[in-house]
């Protein structure tokens, strides 16, 4: 497996004609083969410019999604769309209000919406050498935060399942299923997207969500109990990978901390082969935690913001991939944004070119560190 030292996180911002698509279809003045007609020539487009700018690992830009998490959970069995009194909170705004709420035993079904949409990614490259589509899912971590939100959901989850283990069991069966069809489906590059262990980073935010006397430790050895358990015995041939940050809405954050609470469970033992981590500002804290990495890991540093439209130095960037290698053998590490584009539909608060010149960025940056 080729080793490459820049990448991207994996969504963009959405085409003004796919957000026109996307309004006249909720809208009810077009159906949605036509929606999935828009989408396709979309994602297609986008493909081709992502290959042209000379990115190896594409992705569909999250194209068919409205978020980056809820929509792989709506897309399974047992699990219904709701609509809560308020949306995720960021610092100085609110998301939209939606939500993953259990109203049956949890399946993965062979029409799940990721499927799908991996199938008509690697249709477009599977005539292109060298060329690899990636598929990003919610870290199952994430949908279990996500069954136990808020008082109304957990209400729900009780009301179905009458002990965790039971719960935990069918959150990691239909979670192995739906890799095993992306696999089966030609999927051979795996990544799980994770704001879990962003939000315990936040001891303070924590302690205001759970109070003083809430233990965190206990959740940390849950989230990486489950997620392990789905990442584990996956073929070898798979490359699985996560992505951690600290929200990411409208160029907005909900969380802040560097990764020290959470370095000994994330990335001393979680059954990953890297580590896309965001370390665009002061938010996330030094490098000093990556000292926990294990042996062999790579560690893709996310330098490059997609929330703001300035671009960074190269020098800096330089500089701040040399500071890392202290802590991860150089060899190990690559460059990347610290998020996608648009983890939501809305999208961050830049333009397509903005967009496409801090990959270029990327790009340019890696090949003069490791070239």
């Amino acid at each position: 497996m080729t080793v490459l030292h820049y990448d991207i996180v994996g969504s963009f911002l959405r085409p003004k004609v796919l957000k026109d698509a996307r309004s006249a279809y909720e809208n009810g003045e077009i159906d949605l083969e036509k929606l999935r007609q828009v989408e396709d020539e979309q994602i297609k487009d986008l493909v081709e410019k992502e290959i042209q700018v000379g990115l190896k690992v594409v992705s569909d830009g999250e194209f068919r999604r409205s978020y980056w998490h809820l929509d792989t959970f709506w897309g399974f069995d047992g699990v219904l769309h709701t609509i809560p009194e308020h949306g995720y909170f960021f610092h100085g705004e609110e998301t939209r209000a939606d939500s993953a709420q259990v109203n049956g035993k949890i399946k993965f079904t062979p029409t799940h919406p990721d499927l799908a949409a991996f199938k008509y990614l690697s249709g477009l490259v599977k005539d292109k050498p060298g060329i690899t589509a990636r598929q990003s899912i919610p870290a199952p971590a994430q949908f279990y935060a996500e069954l136990v939100r808020d008082e109304e959901n957990i209400a729900k989850l009780k009301e179905v399942y009458q002990n965790q283990t039971e719960l935990f069991n069918d959150i990691i069966q239909a979670y192995r299923d739906l890799i095993l069809a992306l696999y089966q489906a030609g999927c051979r590059d795996l990544k799980l997207d994770d704001c879990t262990w962003g939000m315990l980073s936040d001891t303070e935010l924590w302690q205001k969500i759970a109070g003083p006397d809430f233990d965190p430790e206990s959740l940390k050895e849950l989230y990486l109990k489950l997620n392990n358990a789905v990442l584990v015995d996956q073929p070898a041939d798979l490359r699985l990978s996560t992505h951690v940050c600290r929200g990411n809405y409208h160029s907005t954050w909900a969380a802040q901390g560097g990764y020290a609470p959470v370095a000994k469970y994330l990335l001393a033992q979680e059954l990953v082969d890297a580590f896309y981590l965001e370390f665009d500002d002061e938010r996330s804290g030094d490098f000093t935690p990556l000292k926990e990495t294990a042996p062999g890991k790579q560690v893709v540093l996310g330098l490059v913001t997609s929330k703001t439209p300035k671009l960074e130095s190269k020098e800096v960037l330089a500089k701040r991939v040399k500071e890392a290698s202290q802590f991860v053998p150089l060899n190990k590490l690559a460059l990347s944004t610290q998020c996608g584009f648009a983890s939501t539909e809305e999208g961050n608060i830049l333009t397509e070119q903005q967009q496409w010149d801090k990959i270029k960025l990327v790009i340019k940056t890696a090949k003069e560190i490791w070239d």
